[in-house]
C-alpha cells in the first residue's frame, strides 16, 4: 500500500524535462559545434553524438518522472524505428561509413526530436500524446530514407542531396549524347603514339610528384593561374597521363568504366574505350581509381573491378586486355582496384590488392605473380638501393622489394592498408606509411654482395615517427625534409629522425606536387581549391591560393611546364600558370 502511496504521488509530479534539454544541447555541442572548430576532434564528436543518445534514453528511463509504460513504451518505439528504417534508406546512407553512417546522423536527430516532443507535449495525454511521440520518431528516422550522399570526405562529412535528385553523373549522362570527338591535328596525332616522358605515369614519370625545370609567379593577386577550359567529368579518382598535346583519364559513365583522351589546350575529347564494369562503395562513389600510363604510343590502365587494358594511344584500339583479379585470386577489395600500372623494361607491373603481378608488355601474357600480403592500395614503385633495380610493392603485411623477375630480395612487416607511394631518401632509404594511425617509418635497406648468389640484403627501422601521418594524401622529399599530410593538416618533418618541424594549413584531402626549383608546394586542397605553401622547413607559409574546381577532390594534380590539370569525380579544368620572369 506504501508503494502504490509513493508510485501515485510521483505521477502527480510534473516531468523533470531539463535534464533532457541540457543533454541535447552538449550532445549537438560536441557532435557539430566542437569538430567545426577543431577538425582533430572528428571522433570526440562522432562518439559525443551517440554517447548523447545513449544519455537521452537513461535520463527519459530513470529520471523523466514519465509513467512508466510511456518510458518503455518511448524505448521500444525508438529502438524499432532504428531497427526498421536501414531497410528503406538509399544504399549509400545504408552502408556509408562501413554501416555506420546512420546511426552517427540519425541519434543527435532522433535525441533532438524527442526532447523536442517531450517538452511541446508535456500537457498532452492519452492516445494523442502517444500518436506525438510515434511521429516524432518516425520522422526523425524515416527523414533519412528520404536522402543519399556522394560519399564522405576524410573529416567523416556527407554531401546530402535528395533522394531522387539527379547525380552529377546523371547530369553528365544526360548531355553525353550531344558530344563529339575533336578531330586532332595530324602532327598532334602522331605526338599522341610517340614516347613522352613529361607526365606519363601516376605522379609523373617517377612517381614522386616531383617538378623541376618550372619557376611560375606567385603573387596571384596580380598573376593569378588563367583557366584554360572547364568541363563535367565521370566520376573516378584517376589522375593523368599527359603526352604532347593530349592526356589519358579514367572515369565511370552509367555502367560502362571509361578510359578517356581529351586534347589537353582545349579540353575536347579525342577517344573514349568503355568497358561493361561499374564499381561503386559508400566512401568514395563510383568509379576507376587508378591512372593510366603511358609508354611508347600505349596506354595502360588498371580498372576498379581488376580489368587491365593496353590500348593504342591514338585512338584507343585494344591491344590486349586481361583480367588482373581473376588472374591473381584477388578478392575485390573495399575500396577497389586502386594502383597504377607500372612499365619496367618489357614487363608491365600491377598491384592487384596486394599482390603483385607482371604481364608481358607486348602481348599481355601473364610473366609472374611475386608476393602477396593483403589488401593494399599502393602502386608498383621502381626504385635502385645499391646500384640494384627493383621494385618496390607494398601491401597489408608490409614492404618488399622484388626483382624484374619476381624474385624477393628483402621484407619489411608493418601491417596495414597502405594507400600512398613509398619514397626513397636521397642516401638510399625509404620512407613508408601503412595507415592513417602509423605516422611515417624510414627503412635503411643494405645490401651486402656475394660472388656465389644474390647475395644478403638487411632492412633495418631508423625510425618511426607520428608527426607525419601520410595515409592518403601521398608526400614529397625536399632538402632533407618530407612534406605532406598529418591527417587533414600539411606537415613537415626531418628525414634524418623523423621529427616534425611545422604543422599548418587545413586542406582536408587534398593532394600536392612539388615545385622543386622554387620550394614551392603547389597543393590542391579537398575542397578544389589551389594553394601554394613554401616547402621549407622553418615555418608554415601560405603564399596564394585560387579556386579552380568545385566538390570533393581527391585526385593528383598534374603539372607540365605551364599547364596544370585538375579533377575529381563531377568536373575537370586546365589553368595556364603565370611563368616567373
Amino acid at each position: 500500500m506504501a508503494n502504490t502511496q509513493t508510485d501515485g504521488s510521483a505521477q502527480k509530479k510534473p516531468l523533470r524535462l531539463w535534464p533532457g534539454v541540457v543533454i541535447v544541447a552538449l550532445q549537438w555541442l560536441l557532435r557539430f559545434g566542437v569538430p567545426l572548430v577543431a577538425p582533430d576532434a572528428l571522433l570526440i564528436g562522432v562518439f559525443g553524438g551517440l554517447i548523447g543518445g545513449l544519455a537521452v534514453v537513461l535520463w527519459w528511463l530513470f529520471f523523466s518522472r514519465a509513467q512508466w509504460q510511456e518510458r518503455i513504451g518511448a524505448l521500444v518505439v525508438m529502438v524499432l524505428a532504428m531497427v526498421a528504417t536501414p531497410s528503406i534508406l538509399h544504399e549509400s546512407i545504408a552502408t556509408g561509413n562501413m554501416g555506420m553512417m546512420f546511426p552517427i546522423y540519425a541519434i543527435p536527430v532522433l535525441s533532438l526530436a524527442f526532447v523536442a516532443w517531450a517538452v511541446a507535449s508535456r500537457n498532452l495525454t492519452g492516445g494523442l500524446r502517444w500518436a506525438t511521440m510515434v511521429a516524432a520518431v518516425v520522422v526523425a528516422c524515416g527523414l533519412w530514407a528520404l536522402m543519399r550522399t556522394g560519399g564522405n570526405t576524410t573529416d567523416l562529412s556527407h554531401d546530402l542531396s535528395w533522394r531522387w535528385s539527379q547525380t552529377p553523373e546523371e547530369r553528365l549522362l544526360a548531355q553525353a549524347g550531344d558530344e563529339s570527338m575533336a578531330q586532332l591535328p595530324a602532327t598532334v596525332a602522331a605526338e599522341a603514339g610517340r614516347p613522352d616522358n613529361s607526365w606519363s605515369s601516376f605522379r609523373g614519370p617517377d612517381r614522386d610528384s616531383i617538378v623541376r625545370g618550372v619557376r611560375i609567379e606567385t603573387d596571384w593577386t596580380t598573376s593569378p593561374p588563367v583557366e584554360l577550359w572547364r568541363r563535367p567529368v565521370g566520376p573516378g579518382w584517376s589522375s593523368f597521363s599527359v603526352s604532347g598535346d593530349v592526356f589519358y583519364t579514367q572515369e565511370q559513365r552509367g555502367d560502362d568504366e571509361v578510359v578517356s583522351c581529351y586534347q589537353a589546350t582545349t579540353g575536347e575529347p579525342v577517344w573514349r574505350h568503355q568497358d561493361k564494369a561499374r564499381f561503386w562503395e559508400s566512401v568514395g562513389g563510383a568509379g576507376p581509381r587508378g591512372t593510366p600510363t603511358h609508354h611508347d604510343g600505349r596506354v595502360y590502365t588498371l580498372g576498379a573491378t581488376g580489368l587491365l587494358n593496353a590500348l593504342d594511344a591514338r585512338d584507343g584500339t585494344v591491344v590486349w586486355s586481361r583480367d588482373a583479379a581473376a588472374d591473381t585470386g584477388a578478392e575485390l577489395p573495399i575500396w577497389g582496384f586502386s594502383a597504377s600500372p607500372l612499365v619496367v623494361d618489357d614487363l608491365l607491373l600491377v598491384a592487384a590488392s596486394g599482390a603483385l603481378v607482371a604481364y608481358d608488355l607486348e602481348t599481355g601474357d601473364q610473366r609472374w605473380t611475386g608476393p602477396t600480403g593483403g589488401e593494399g592500395y599502393s602502386s608498383p614503385h621502381l626504385v635502385t638501393i645499391d646500384g640494384v633495380e627493383q621494385i618496390l610493392q607494398q601491401n597489408g603485411a608490409g614492404i618488399v622489394g622484388v626483382t624484374f623477375d619476381g624474385t624477393k630480395l628483402w621484407e619489411h612487416e608493418w601491417s596495414g592498408y597502405p594507400i600512398v607511394q613509398p619514397a626513397l631518401t636521397p642516401d638510399g632509404d625509404i620512407l613508408i606509411s601503412v595507415s592513417d594511425k602509423s605516422g611515417t617509418r624510414r627503412l635503411a635497406v643494405d645490401h651486402q654482395p656475394s660472388e656465389q648468389g644474390p647475395g644478403v640484403w638487411t632492412v633495418e627501422e631508423r625510425w618511426t615517427s607520428i608527426g607525419l601521418k601520410s595515409y592518403f594524401n601521398d608526400f614529397v622529399i625536399h632538402n632533407g625534409h618530407a612534406f605532406g599530410f598529418d591527417g587533414n593538416i600539411l606537415a613537415a618533418i626531418n628525414i634524418e629522425d623523423g621529427e616534425r618541424k611545422w604543422k599548418g594549413g587545413r586542406y582536408g584531402g587534398g593532394q600536392l606536387v612539388l615545385l622543386a626549383d622554387q620550394d614551392l608546394l603547389l597543393v590542391l586542397s579537398e575542397k578544389g581549391e589551389l594553394a601554394l605553401v613554401g616547402a621549407t622547413s622553418d615555418q608554415f607559409k601560405e603564399l596564394a591560393r585560387f579556386p579552380a574546381i568545385k566538390g570533393k577532390t581527391w585526385n593528383h594534380p598534374v603539372v607540365v611546364g605551364d599547364l596544370l590539370l585538375v579533377r575529381n569525380a563531377e568536373e575537370m579544368a586546365a589553368f595556364r600558370l603565370p611563368l616567373a620572369r
